[in-house]
């Protein structure tokens, strides 16, 4: 008997495309909101003030700290009880979020100080107000030294996004659990499904890689520590 059911397969097909389709969504969305949720989290930890950097602190730490599948399962089980409650894709979005907002507020903020003072003094000296300043100068090279590491997240992401099943949320794995459940083809099932979770996450991996050194390759004509103050300017 042959291991690889193709009938199974064609039978579910269409479950699994499903499962995957629910997947990239989270990782997108998650990845989005991530980024735009690390950002000021990361400034936050950067503030001198005791107020501002407080919270933000005790936010990174405890997410840091405590499982992501627990992050989810507190969300969307526990939150109820207090009169919060979220339908699956939310409360999945929502955990993955913070999960992720907390890890790449780190990411973005070992950039942001990566980038010489000189940059913003610079900027400072063009007559840029401290915003606008962060925005032309700093970000965009922050982004530029982080992009290897959001990518790396970006892999991750798409293979957590399984702790969705937890709350219900029919994502590939869970697809694949709920085929397997009604056929006991546990290999075809699930051999498939590391398929499936293979062509996406390898050729990611690959994009990543040659988007970094299509960068690196950009910036060799011009010097990095004029290139913000440059771009500011135009």
């Amino acid at each position: 008997m042959d291991l690889l059911n193709f009938e199974v397969v064609a039978d579910y097909w269409h479950v699994f495309l499903r499962g995957l389709g629910i997947t990239v969504l989270l990782t997108l969305s998650t990845m989005v909101l991530a980024t735009v949720l690390a950002i000021p989290v990361a400034l936050a930890r950067m503030s001198e003030y005791r107020l501002i950097r407080w919270p933000a602190n005790v936010f990174v730490e405890f997410m840091r700290a405590t499982p992501l599948i627990l992050q989810l399962i507190y969300i969307y089980y526990v939150l109820p009880t207090a009169g919060i409650k979220l339908d699956p894709i939310t409360a999945a979005i929502t955990g993955l979020t913070l999960h992720y907002g907390a890890y790449l507020s780190e990411v973005f903020r070992g950039g942001i100080q990566s980038i010489p003072k000189g940059q913003t003094e610079a900027a400072f000296a063009l007559g840029l107000s401290y915003w606008l300043a962060f925005r032309k100068v700093v970000l965009p090279q922050a982004f530029r030294a982080v992009l290897p590491t959001l990518g790396n997240y970006l892999i991750s992401l798409f293979k957590d996004t399984s702790l969705a099943s937890v709350v219900t949320v029919q994502e590939l794995m869970f697809s694949g659990q709920i085929i397997a459940a009604r056929n006991f083809q546990y290999f075809t099932v699930y051999t498939v499904t590391a398929i499936l979770y293979f062509s996406v996450c390898y050729p990611s991996g690959q994009v990543v890689r040659k988007l970094e050194d299509r960068m690196r390759r950009g910036w060799v004509s011009t010097r990095p520590e004029d290139a913000g103050v440059d771009r500011a300017r135009a």
